[in-house]
């Protein structure tokens, strides 16, 4: 069984900066990981794709988050990065992060991102 753990959740101001990072809590051999991502959940609102990137390093976006989000990964230490950048009160959600390998997709539990106006 795989745990991933998110840090770097907060409150931050409009146009501010976070830096969200999730490693897994061993490690998982790059054959065997297919994708990397963030996903974010406002409460009664369905989870949304934010960022993934898989072990090509080729990297996909939500519409909304593209040119202030960049997702990055270390593959050998099993760790997803997502740095957001111009942040604004929509960006206000639970951000969790998702490995989805040939053991099946695993979640972490998430952080809370809240930005305020």
């Amino acid at each position: 069984q795989v745990q991933l753990v998110e840090s770097g959740g907060g409150l931050v101001q409009a146009g501010g900066s976070l830096r969200l990072s999730c490693a897994a809590s061993r490690r998982i051999n790059i054959d065997r990981l297919y994708t990397m991502g963030w996903y974010r959940q406002v409460p009664g609102q369905p989870r949304e794709l934010v960022a993934q990137i898989n072990r090509a390093d080729t990297t996909e976006y939500a519409d909304s988050v593209k040119d202030r989000f960049t997702i990055s990964a270390d593959n050998a230490k099993n760790i997803v990065y997502l740095q957001m950048d111009s942040l604004k009160p929509e960006d206000t959600a639970l951000y969790s992060c998702k490995f989805s390998t040939t053991m099946g997709a695993f979640w972490g539990q998430g952080t809370q991102v809240t930005v305020s106006s």
